[in-house]
């Protein structure tokens, strides 16, 4: 007998015996046998309260009965539930109606009808009468709690799912249980409105119609709408979620459960920023520019036209950016069309490309990484060059929910602190681009000023490094090192959904899928006609190149350097001098500046797969019909390739997955590119306070135009500060932030999770900034 099975205690319920784990709640021991005993406060990944009594059962040796969503399993325990129990059974009904005492039973005009449990389980477990002729209670209909979620007070049965998760989940404790007996009620506090990236989360874990969403309410019934399932497009996480279509039109999105992925919950830009797709901004056809102006026309014009451009064009004139929504399938067919249809290795997705990037992040293709699991079993978790709170909300709460169930150490290492401030650990604060010093450090032991963090690193170490540890010179490596030498493992945590694939399929300079180096081509030589023999451009050459007259054409895919790079300096003079191909979702500064532009298919109205930062490849059907006539941009390259004489062999995404599936991914073939890329911008001299750019998640962007709800919700475009360098500037109070190459309005937000003579700048800011971000000063702030 193994040591698990007999720890295992056996329990009895409905006269059936189950061995379960000491601890294991009967309401969970329940459902193994099969056996649903209603509730609504219960909800498994939160902590049991035992609020709304809805779940009682009948426990031998009992007086009275008790709360099966907190009642643990002890060895002999004998309970009998609502299906073997006049008892349990009458006790839940009597429940039930003290629950529908001050209900309104709206239900034709709740937002919830349909799919309520209060609804379900009072018709199959409360009395068939109501004896209550009291008037009820009522509130001010539909007090909105913020832009984003409305409360319908006399609704709430008090289960306290919303408060639990703020709180136990989120950490966003704005959300609370006011009052006392019978005037108790969910609110916020007057002084602090409910601000969270995971505010949305309440709406779908309410057992009743209390808390909906603004931007769903009155818009659908469950009937009326179709369920599709997705994978999350806002960042790399690669949450689960469900899209629920009415007509066409995405009404909502829901967080499907992956408990190894994202447990149950998403952030509020994945639920909520789904309006681009709609969006009057829509490319939904193919442009041509006559003139200076863009006129529509059509794809076999179009796709003639730039066949017979780039057929006319040399290879090595011709450079490619990937932006960070294309698919994984989109990313091959890019990759293989650049150098084999094309001809030219003139290829990156980075928008800010540094040298050590070309040798360290191949080479990850080549060794397994860490992941979720391992975060799960960690001892210690070593966080440097990203803000997940910011950039990875899944993270955030992977790593906060480890923190507060089992005390995980979480070391931040880096000048930026942000929201880890209330989970770490240990913060070893350095200046920007000096991490690499205290990386080293650690792994070697050295320094006894930080044997408190060797000692907590235990056996499990995991060391996580966001695509800002590029821009410190050397920190890349030594954060690899570091879990090296102490035997963990190391992540890469990208920050856009499809960089991750862009990674594996070889879209940088010297690099082919799967991480091979261009020199050694292996098998990708045998399933292509053509492998360049010479190294290509990183991003930043390909711009200075076209802005020289040295590049011809630059294909954009899906990218928006004027946006991305921080430099419209030099992006505009790229885009103005050489000839620009797009391929796009929406309208934006780089489209206008395009000589021919295809409309792409967003990522609801295809099919396709993304990979996370973990290396997990997760598909998702088609669940919206196209708006206009977009395609794919693996169509589009394919097509393109038809009409230059060379057919890929491609009909559907299937096509590419398969042929794809044998090059990408983790291969032993992985090697360091042979390119020479950029370098990062020395940062120490000039005037100014160090910046550090951060992707803040509800900042205004291209995914999120017109979600009007979901940006009213968020903080607003921000520079954090720390006190010291402030002066007389306060907490949320407008400021301008300049630098010698441009001037951006942002909103201070001062805290000293963040090192002094630094400030971090949300990236919506480069594009006004221009190419002297690194230093900048901020009016009636400390200037360096």
């Amino acid at each position: 007998m193994s040591e698990q099975t007999s720890n295992l205690i056996s329990i009895t319920i409905d006269g059936q015996e189950i061995s379960v784990e000491p601890g294991t709640l009967v309401i969970r021991a329940a459902e193994q046998l099969g056996i649903t005993i209603p509730r609504f406060c219960e909800h498994p990944l939160l902590d049991p309260v035992a609020a709304c009594r809805q779940c009682l059962v009948d426990v031998e040796g009992a007086r009275k009965p008790e709360a099966a969503c907190a009642l643990a399993a002890r060895p002999g325990l004998v309970v009998r539930t609502q299906h073997t129990s006049e008892f349990a059974a009458q006790m839940q009904a009597d429940v039930m109606e003290l629950i529908l005492v001050n209900h309104p039973l709206d239900c034709p005009q709740c937002d919830k009808g349909g799919e309520c449990p209060l609804q379900d389980q009072a018709l199959k477990h409360g009395h068939p009468d109501t004896r209550m002729a009291e008037r009820k209670s009522t509130h001010a209909k539909a007090m909105p709690i913020s832009p984003l979620i409305k409360l319908d007070r006399e609704r709430c049965v008090l289960c306290a799912r919303c408060t639990r998760f703020s709180k136990q989940i989120s950490g966003d404790a704005f959300i609370e249980l006011m009052e006392r007996g019978a005037l108790e009620q969910v609110g916020i506090y007057e002084d602090q409105p409910y601000e969270s990236y995971f505010s949305g989360n309440v709406t779908q874990i309410c057992p009743v119609g209390a808390l909906t969403a603004t931007t769903y309410r009155f818009g659908a019934r469950p009937f009326d709408i179709k369920r599709m399932p997705g994978i999350g497009y806002h960042d790399a996480s690669g949450s689960n979620i469900r899209a629920d279509v009415r007509r066409g039109v995405i009404q909502r999105v829901m967080a499907r459960t992956n408990l190894s992925v994202n447990d149950a919950w998403i952030d509020d830009a994945t639920r909520f920023g789904f309006a681009f797709i709609q969006s009057d901004e829509r490319l939904v056809s193919p442009l041509a520019k006559v003139g200076d102006t863009l006129s529509a026309t059509t794809w076999k014009e179009t796709i003639q036209d730039v066949a017979t451009l780039l057929n006319q064009t040399p290879s090595e004139r011709i450079g490619v950016l990937a932006g960070d929504l294309i698919t994984d399938e989109d990313a091959y067919a890019v990759s293989r069309f650049a150098r084999d249809v094309l001809g030219t290795d003139n290829v990156d997705f980075r928008a800010i490309p540094t040298q050590e990037e070309l040798v360290e992040l191949p080479t990850l293709l080549g060794v397994e990484q860490a992941t979720n699991a391992d975060i799960d079993g960690a001892s210690c978790v070593v966080v440097t060059g990203i803000e997940p709170h910011e950039e990875n909300p899944a993270l955030f709460l992977r790593l906060r929910k480890h923190w507060r169930k089992r005390g995980l150490k979480i070391v931040v290492i880096g000048p930026v602190l942000g929201r880890l401030a209330e989970i770490a650990w240990q913060w070893i604060p350095t200046d920007a681009g000096e991490e690499r010093d205290v990386l080293y450090t650690l792994a070697d032991s050295s320094d006894q000023r930080l044997a408190p963090v060797f000692d907590g690193m235990g056996d499990n170490l995991v060391v996580l490094a966001g695509e800002r540890i590029a821009q410190s010179p050397g920190a890349f490596k030594a954060a690899r090192h570091l879990a090296g030498v102490k035997n963990g493992r190391f992540a890469w945590i990208p920050r856009h959904a499809g960089t991750r694939g862009a990674l594996e399929a070889g879209l940088l300079p010297g690099v082919l899928p799967g991480g091979r180096p261009l020199t050694e081509p292996g098998p990708v030589a045998q399933m292509w006609s053509r492998v360049p023999t010479k190294t290509g451009k990183d991003t930043r050459q390909m711009l200075e190149a076209a802005a020289n007259g040295e590049l011809d054409v630059l294909f954009l895919v899906g990218a928006d350097p004027m946006v991305s790079v921080g430099d419209p300096e030099l992006v505009a003079k790229a885009l103005n001098t050489a000839t620009v191909i797009t391929t796009g979702v929406l309208r934006n500064t780089s489209v206008l500046a395009s000589s021919y532009v295809f409309p792409a298919a967003a990522p609801t109205e295809r099919v396709g797969s993304y990979t996370n930062w973990e290396g997990r490849r997760q598909s998702w059907p088609q669940v919206t019909g196209a708006v206009g006539s977009v395609l794919p941009e693996w169509d589009i390259v394919r097509q393109l390739s038809k009409a230059m004489d060379r057919d890929l062999g491609w009909q559907t995404a299937n096509d590419v997955r398969r042929e794809a599936a044998v090059l990408m991914g983790d291969t032993s073939a992985a090697a360091p590119s042979a390119a020479t890329g950029s370098s990062p911008t020395d940062t120490s001299a000039g005037q100014g306070l160090k910046s550090i750019v951060v992707h803040q998640l509800l900042e205004p962007q291209a995914l999120l135009t017109d979600a009007h709800e979901l940006l009213a919700a968020g903080p607003g475009a921000r520079i954090w500060i720390h006190p010291q360098d402030a002066k007389d500037i306060s907490d949320g109070q407008a400021v301008r932030v300049s630098c010698p190459t441009g001037t951006v309005p942002l909103t201070a937000t001062i805290t000293e999770a963040i090192k002094p003579n630094h400030v971090v700048i949300a990236r919506s800011a480069l594009a006004d900034l221009g190419s002297g971000w690194r230093k900048v000063t901020v009016s009636g702030s400390k200037e360096s």
